[in-house]
């Protein structure tokens, strides 16, 4: 195991400090919330956030760090689990949006929220906007800053940079080993390793990753470290069929709703999963879905890619369609050589062009339906209408309101309850 440490580091104070403050009468909340994709970055730095503004800002006002996916989609972050267990930390010490009713809170007058990697709220949290009491963010500013709300937004790689630099110079006395390893992961796995070939570190990035080296000797070893975060990132061992789609899963509609999955397996081991065709037809029903895309990429033992391309549809006729307007794409042309299937309603490829990613594939699926509806326009909802966007960008299906107590459901109940007990 590498750098483990645990359990009792200051950070999980964090968690136990929602015991010490909950008994208050109606308290208020104040949320450190990170994007819906929940990657590692988004995780850690509302984490990281959290506890610094417990230390640096005591209030009446509970601090609490939220991941903006269901605690049933944790599963899907396999990097994220990872981490956990290397820092000591139990996933179960964590609060998930399907947990407390942010709209609730916010109707209440409850509700602070501080928005970290994102600086806008999606269109299905805009009621909570008058909420926003702070951004740190390094993606594209969207979000004009004002007198009540303060922006932070700088175009590092890493989100967890700029918390790592508040910390450093507001709070450096916070830092532990458990706490400076999280912001290490995140900088690392946003980074690629620190390699400037990958085009994403930049001088601070650099600034802050060695600032905890020196401060922390013990941390891990950067690459071994890095390589075994890329490594738990593409583990899909113990993810169902229904799971694997939704781990890397991009939505478009238009007069056809489907979705482009990636999927870290080779296509043969998939095609082989057990009542595969009854569990894609399900998948379709329940998420509205006329086709599936799955991109496989895996590796040859020279760590050379292999990409495979499969279409499933229960209609012959769409499935047909985009079959043969992908193996006519010429930007990227994507080569595409017919490979046997099992199954009457998936056709196989073997993918020639192994550097045409689903970056690459989407905009390509987006002019086959732009010329399919014949007015130029893609549906509404270009990412989805009714089907839940991709985990990279978003697990969040809804959020679930909550009747009781002002936001604060039964499970975070029962989570205080069991944190007091671990106390």
């Amino acid at each position: 195991m590498i750098g483990c440490v645990g359990r009792t580091s200051q950070l999980c104070v964090l968690l136990f400090f929602l015991q010490a403050n909950v008994d208050q009468a109606e308290p208020g909340f104040h949320v450190v919330l990170g994007n819906e994709a929940c990657d590692v970055d988004s995780m850690v730095s509302a984490l990281a956030f959290a506890y610094f503004l417990s230390k640096t800002a005591p209030s009446n006002t509970l601090v609490v760090p939220l991941l903006n996916i269901r605690q049933a989609d944790l599963v899907l972050r396999s990097d994220n689990l990872f981490l956990l267990r290397q820092t000591g930390f139990s996933p179960d010490l964590l609060l998930f949006r399907d947990q407390l009713d942010l709209q609730a809170l916010q109707r209440a007058g409850r509700l602070r929220l501080t928005l970290v990697d994102h600086n806008v709220l999606p269109s299905s949290d805009r009621d909570l906007e008058e909420a926003v009491v702070e951004v740190i963010d390094h993606h594209l500013q969207e979000r004009e800053p004002s007198p009540t709300c303060p922006v932070t937004v700088e175009t590092v790689g890493s989100c967890a940079t700029l918390i790592t630099e508040r910390i450093i110079q507001k709070a450096p006395e916070i830092l532990d080993q458990q706490l400076a390893q999280l912001l290490y992961a995140a900088i690392l796995l946003d980074c690629v390793n620190m390699a400037p070939a990958a085009g994403k570190v930049t001088p601070k990035d650099s600034q802050y990753a060695a600032a905890l080296e020196a401060r922390f000797p013990s941390l891990p070893p950067r690459g071994a470290f890095f390589q075994a975060l890329q490594n738990a990132k593409f583990d899909v061992s113990g993810l169902n069929t229904e799971q694997m789609l939704l781990k890397d899963m991009k939505a478009v509609s238009g007069s056809l709703n489907l979705v482009i999955s990636v999927l870290y397996i080779t296509l043969e081991d998939f095609l082989q999963r057990a009542d595969l065709e009854a569990e894609l037809s399900a998948f379709c029903r329940r998420l509205g879905l006329d086709l599936l895309l799955l991109m496989t990429i895996s590796f040859t033992e020279g760590k050379e890619p292999i990409r495979e391309l499969a279409v499933f549809s229960h209609s012959a006729n769409c499935r047909e369609q985009v079959s043969e307007y992908l193996e006519r794409a010429r930007n990227p042309a994507l080569n595409l050589c017919p490979i046997s299937s099992p199954h009457p309603h998936i056709t196989a490829y073997h993918q020639g062009n192994t550097l045409a990613s689903r970056k690459k594939l989407l905009p390509i699926v987006k002019d086959f339906l732009r010329e399919r509806d014949g007015d130029g326009r893609l549906g509404d909802g270009e990412e989805g209408g009714g089907v839940p966007p991709t985990p990279v960008n978003s697990l969040v299906e809804g959020c679930p309101l909550d009747a009781g107590l002002l936001g604060l459901s039964q499970a975070l109940h029962d989570k205080i309850s069991k944190m007091a007990d671990r106390d």
